[in-house]
C-alpha cells in the first residue's frame, strides 16, 4: 500500500482575512482530497506579517476547532524564525548573512521561510494561497448575468503535481490593484499611459490595464468557461520570457526539489513570484484547469459565506485607502523593475531605465493632482536608488538561490 500523500498549504498572511478563508473551505479540502482515491493528509502553514495591515497577533489565532481536528496547524511565528537561524548558524555553520538570504519576513524571504518547515515537516506538495483569493471562479453569461463555479483547486493541483515540478493555476477578479480613473482636462489618458508606462512589469502594462478599462467588464477579469467546463492541463513552456506565475494559486512539487528555486525580491519590493519564474527554465510547468477569485481590495468577503455578488463593481477612488494600496504597490512594483530589466534585458538596461524616469517626472505631478491623498514623487528617488543598487541586489538573487541549493544538499540533516 502506497504511503499517505503530505500535501502543505501556505499562507502568507498580512490580513486577518485568512482565517475565514480556512474556516470556511476547510470541510471543502477535505471533501476534494478524499476524491483524488488516496489518503491525504493536510498540514497548514501559517506565516503572519503583523506591520501589513498593523494588525495584532491574536486576530491570526481565529481558527475554529473543527479544523484543527482534521489539519495540522503550523504557524510559522516570528520566534519560529529566529530560533531555525540559531539553529543553523550553530549547528551546520551557516553564515547569518547566507541565513537572511532565505529565512524571514517580506514576500520572498516569508515564501521561502513557509518552504523551509515544509521540507522539516516531510511535505511532498506545497499550495501557496494568498489571504485574498478565493477558490470560485465567476463566469459572465451573454446575458449580463454571472454565474459562480467553485473550484477543486487542491484536487487539481494533487492531480498534476506529481508529474510536474510545478503547477499553477488560473485567476480571475480584480488581477491588480490599478484603480479606474476617471480623464479629464487635467488628467488625460496621456497622463495616465505614461504613469503605468513608468511603473510597467511582467504583469502590469498599459495595454492591459487599457484592455480591461475598453471593455465592459469594469476591470475585471472574468473565468473562461470552456476552461471552467472542460478545462484540461496545459504544458507552459518559455518561464520567464513569456509566461510568468503568480505566487499564490501554484503547486511546488517537493519530491522534485532540485527543480523548485528560491523565492527573492529586493529589499522591501515586490516581484518574489516573478524572480522566482526566471529561475524555472528546466521545470516542468503545467497549468491547471481551476482559478482563484482575486479580492485584493476585499469588496467581496461575502462570497466566503457563498453570498455572490449578481455585480462586480469597479475599483474607483472613492476613499484614501484604495488610493494608498495604488502608491504602495507602485512603490513595490519600482523597486524590483531595475532588476527585472537588468536579468531580462540587460542590453537595452540604461535606455529603458531613462525612458522610465522620464515618463515618470511627466507624470506624476498629475498623479499627485489627480490621487488628493498620495504624494508620488518617492517613486523617482527610489527608482534612482534601485538602479545605483541593481548589480547588489543581482548579486543577492544569485546568491539567494546557492544557499538554497546548499539547504537542499543538506536537508536530510535540517
Amino acid at each position: 500500500m502506497s504511503r499517505s500523500i503530505e500535501f502543505g498549504i501556505g499562507f502568507l498572511a498580512g490580513r486577518p482575512n485568512v482565517c475565514k478563508i480556512i474556516n470556511n473551505y476547510y470541510e471543502d479540502i477535505i471533501n476534494q482530497g478524499k476524491k483524488l482515491g488516496k489518503n491525504v493528509n493536510f498540514t497548514i502553514f501559517i506565516l503572519y506579517d503583523l506591520g501589513y495591515q498593523q494588525a495584532e497577533r491574536i486576530e491570526f489565532y481565529g481558527i475554529k476547532s473543527n479544523v484543527y481536528k482534521n489539519f495540522k496547524i503550523k504557524y510559522i511565528t516570528p520566534e519560529d524564525i529566529e530560533e531555525e537561524k540559531k539553529i543553523l548558524s550553530s549547528r551546520h555553520q551557516i553564515s547569518k548573512k547566507d541565513i537572511n538570504l532565505i529565512l524571514g519576513h517580506g514576500y520572498a524571504r516569508a515564501r521561502n521561510s513557509i518552504m523551509y518547515f515544509a521540507l522539516k515537516r516531510k511535505i511532498d506538495y506545497l499550495m501557496f494561497w494568498d489571504d485574498d483569493e478565493y477558490p470560485v471562479a465567476n463566469i459572465k453569461n451573454e446575458d449580463g448575468s454571472i454565474e459562480w463555479v467553485k473550484q477543486e483547486n487542491i484536487l487539481q493541483h494533487l492531480k498534476y503535481i506529481e508529474k510536474s515540478d510545478v503547477t499553477m493555476g488560473y485567476r480571475c477578479g480584480n488581477m491588480s490593484p490599478v484603480p479606474y480613473v476617471e480623464y479629464e482636462d487635467s488628467f488625460t489618458e496621456e497622463d495616465f499611459k505614461n504613469y503605468i508606462d513608468g511603473v510597467s512589469n511582467e504583469a502590469v502594462s498599459w495595454e492591459k490595464i487599457k484592455e480591461k478599462r475598453n471593455n465592459t467588464d469594469n476591470g475585471i477579469t472574468y473565468a473562461e468557461k470552456d476552461i471552467v467546463k472542460n478545462g484540461k492541463e496545459i504544458h507552459v513552456n518559455n518561464m520567464g520570457k513569456e509566461n510568468w506565475l503568480f505566487a499564490s494559486g501554484i503547486c511546488l512539487n517537493m519530491r522534485h526539489l532540485d527543480k523548485i528555486p528560491a523565492f527573492y525580491n529586493p529589499p522591501f519590493a515586490r516581484g518574489e513570484d516573478t524572480f522566482f519564474t526566471t529561475m524555472l527554465k528546466d521545470a516542468k510547468v503545467t497549468q491547471v484547469p481551476t482559478y482563484h477569485f482575486h479580492d485584493g481590495f476585499l469588496k467581496y468577503i461575502s462570497i466566503l459565506k457563498e453570498n455572490y455578488p449578481k455585480k462586480l463593481k469597479k475599483i474607483v477612488l472613492e476613499d484614501g485607502a484604495i488610493e494608498q494600496r495604488f502608491l504602495k504597490a507602485s512603490i513595490g512594483w519600482i523597486k524590483y523593475k531595475p532588476l527585472l530589466i537588468y536579468i531580462t534585458d540587460r542590453k537595452n538596461y540604461r535606455k529603458i531605465i531613462d525612458e522610465t524616469k522620464e515618463k515618470l517626472e511627466k507624470s506624476i505631478p498629475k498623479m499627485n493632482e489627480t490621487f488628493k491623498s498620495c504624494d508620488f514623487t518617492c517613486l523617482l528617488k527610489e527608482l534612482e536608488q534601485y538602479d545605483q543598487q541593481v548589480k547588489q541586489h543581482y548579486k543577492e538573487y544569485i546568491r539567494t538561490n546557492e544557499v538554497w541549493n546548499e539547504f537542499k544538499s543538506k536537508i536530510k540533516e535540517l
